[in-house]
């Protein structure tokens, strides 16, 4: 891992559970040990609860299909009140306000945070200084509440959706994934630029780092790094309850012996990023100075579901290395710990090998045990609780455990469970651990004494395309979706070999067709690369978008509603629920989750290297190319397969570009994959030069990768 130059957080801001709306409040709840999660605000799931509950696990009548077992979690209250778009361009963003409150709540959110972030730091929307400046962010491409309206509302019509008297639902609100990071650059005056990620639990401390890579770059003077989580919660309850992660008992309860489980949370965190010397030369306020960031993936380990130590570890190291550091200097370990008994139990074991020999055991917590899991947020809200702690020379504490994890006895750490002086260095880690196999940890530091001096800029090589595979509409191999043909532009059946296939057929066919194609390109390149084409030094970036039909599952839960709304003299039957989607099941959840397309292809060929997906919308493509041409190019990756999968040819997407651009042509179903090296090492091996990667670092504007809408 490349030196990291120190970076300063200049501005901060956060939109959190239990009325959480500043970072000084967060640090009141913290300090106070509050539970902050409450029950499900009336109509958020658009369905009675009761409904969806069933005994958990073991009880019985209990029934994993369709169910969750409870209704907590961590959700803002009186959102209203608090939003603020005072300031935003809202014109050049193509909205007003208006149209931005009836727009999803994500993008309120979005714009709220990024806005609230820039006045922190003493910047107004629109600023000059904002010419330089761009925006990575982290984003749970699942459907969200506006989106799973405007599905149902195509696939039941007006008949059904009408008679429940729902709100109107712009057609943006299709476009979740990259549109918010788009539309916030534009309603900022942001110049340079702006896309969204998804690498689950991981996502924030993702965009952490590549906004840093855009500062050490140049290519930027300021960045907005953060996530944002407002998805749909029913989906999250009942995905969480399927994979059997979700807490029997609705408490959040990290590192505690009886603890049983994650409570599902929503909110946003952004932070403002700046070179250090810049910061200091400008006379602005540092809440802390990230001095390096790692990231890694868990390639096969055992399995998309079951986290690795190894993994964990890799990333914990690389973040301590790239800082220059001793992580037996650490003073906090501020942990991804969810209350799930494998999960803590196993970032136990990933931290203590890393921290190992510490002089005094090292104070550790988690900040899910006040507000539940942020999942993509998790990992920022993190970041803001200990830079509160540093500014104050005070540890912030974790709630109170009365009975901990057996896993600590023996271990290099102690549970921190009321504030105390941090005297001596403060310095920090923050881990952020996903699903899928995403692995990100940061080190971060007050600014005490003598500013760190900054780091060279990596070297770089020119990067080769070694590589290509693609699917396109019905084509079955990469040579008939590059010629035209009588194919088609859907793919109607992924077909699937195999040969060497490391995961249960049955499972893939509860499995979205972006996954299932990219599976299958990444798999041709693999063939085409042999040897290089392995280990730690291999990542996975696919652009993408959020699929329509994930919502399928929310309009079959609350199909029941919707015929009782319209006065239908009887209840819709089984057949009527299974013609929308089949009951949700383990296998179906990670065959939705939106990071997955990248990781599936991590575990089938054990790549270690990071894992994700990137949205941008039109550009999303683009930009996976960019990022992973910057990380071959400065020798982070060894090799890295990039591109993007798009299943565009369906009713939801048609009907939201049909009311935007009438003029658009209709859309298609493809994916294709790149294999990027450094050009010196692909001619070592003997592989082909296909192209040449100009400018990875990609240009201080960026102009030319914003989409213009959806």
């Amino acid at each position: 891992m490349p030196p990291c130059t120190p970076i300063a957080v200049v501005g901060r801001a956060v939109a959190l559970p239990g009325g959480v709306w500043s970072p000084e409040a967060l640090w009141d709840a913290v300090a106070q040990g509050r539970d902050l999660s409450s029950e499900a605000p009336a109509g958020r799931w658009g369905v009675d609860p009761a409904e969806i509950f069933t005994p958990p696990p073991g009880a019985p009548g209990h029934d994993p299909r369709d169910r969750a077992w409870s209704a907590r979690g961590g959700y803002l209250h009186g959102e209203a009140a608090h939003l603020r778009f005072d300031g935003l361009n809202l014109g050049a963003a193509g909205l007003d306000d208006g149209a931005l409150r009836a727009s999803d709540p994500l993008l309120q959110l979005t714009l709220h945070t990024t806005a609230a972030a820039l006045r922190d730091a003493g910047l107004a929307p629109g600023d000059g200084r904002l010419a330089r400046a761009g925006l990575v962010m982290g984003n749970l491409s699942f459907p969200t509440e506006g989106l799973a309206r405007f599905a149902e509302a195509r696939w039941l019509g007006p008949a059904w959706t009408g008679a429940a008297r729902l709100p109107p639902t712009p057609p943006w609100d299709r476009f979740v994934s990259g549109l918010p990071a788009l539309l916030a650059r534009r309603a900022l005056g942001l110049g340079g630029q702006a896309f969204a990620l998804d690498a689950a639990c991981a996502s924030s401390l993702y965009a952490v780092k590549l906004a840093i890579d855009a500062l050490q770059d140049g290519a930027a003077d300021l960045m907005l790094a953060g996530a944002v989580n407002r998805c749909d919660d029913l989906f999250i309850h009942v995905g969480f309850a399927a994979l059997g992660a979700l807490s029997k008992t609705g408490q959040s309860r990290p590192f505690h012996a009886e603890a049983d489980g994650l409570v599902p949370a929503e909110g946003a965190g952004f932070l403002v990023l700046k070179r250090l010397d810049d910061a200091l030369r400008d006379g602005d306020t540092v809440h802390g100075v990230i001095r390096g960031v790692g990231l890694s993936n868990d390639g096969r380990g055992r399995g998309l579901l079951a986290p690795s130590a190894d993994g964990q570890a890799r990333a914990m190291r690389a973040a301590w290395a790239a800082a220059g550091l001793d992580p037996r200097e650490a003073g906090l370990l501020e942990c991804h710990a969810t209350g799930t008994p494998v999960g803590d139990a196993t970032e136990l074991q990933s931290a203590g090998r890393v921290f190992a020999g510490a002089p005094a055991p090292v104070p550790l917590g988690s900040l899910k045990g006040n507000l539940g899991h942020l999942i993509t947020a998790a990992g920022v809200a993190g970041l803001v609780k200990v830079m509160e702690g540093l500014r104050r020379g005070q540890r912030p504490p974790s709630r109170p455990v009365d009975a901990p994890n057996p896993a600590l006895a023996g271990s290099p750490f102690r549970l921190l469970q009321a504030v105390e002086p941090w005297d001596g260095r403060r310095v920090a880690g923050v881990s952020a651990f996903g699903f899928g196999g995403n692995n990100a940890h940061v080190v971060i530091e007050a600014l005490d004494g003598a500013p760190p001096p900054p780091a060279p800029a990596p070297a770089r090589a020119r990067v080769a395309v070694v590589a290509v595979a693609a699917r396109a509409g019905g084509a079955r191999s990469t040579e008939a979706s590059l010629r035209p043909g009588p194919e088609g532009p859907r793919a109607e059946l992924a077909q699937i070999g195999l040969r060497g296939l490391r995961f249960p057929p049955a499972d893939l066919q509860k499995t979205l067709g972006q996954q299932l194609l990219v599976l299958e390109a990444a798999r041709e390149l693999s063939d085409a690369l042999g040897a290089a084409a392995a280990g730690d030094g291999v990542g996975v970036l696919i652009g993408m978008g959020t699929d329509p039909e994930v919502a399928r599952y929310g309009a079959r839960w609350r199909l029941p509603a919707r015929f009782r709304a319209a006065g239908a003299p009887a209840p819709p039957s089984a057949d009527a629920r299974d013609g929308l989607v089949p009951a949700l099941e383990s296998a179906g959840v990670l065959g939705t989750m939106p990071n997955i397309p990248a990781n599936r292809v991590s575990s089938q060929l054990d790549l270690g290297g990071p894992g994700f997906t990137v949205s941008a919308e039109e550009a999303s493509g683009l930009v996976a190319l960019q990022l992973g041409a910057r990380m071959v190019a400065t020798g982070e990756l060894d090799l890295a397969f990039v591109g993007a999968v798009d299943l565009s040819d369906e009713p939801v997407h048609a009907a939201a570009v049909a009311a935007l651009r009438p003029q658009a042509g209709p859309g298609g179903d493809a994916a294709v994959l790149l294999a990027l090296m450094a050009e010196p090492a692909a001619r070592a091996a003997g592989l082909p030069v296909l192209a040449t990667v100009e400018d990875p670092a990609g240009r201080p504007a960026a102009a030319a990768l914003d989409a213009d809408g959806p």
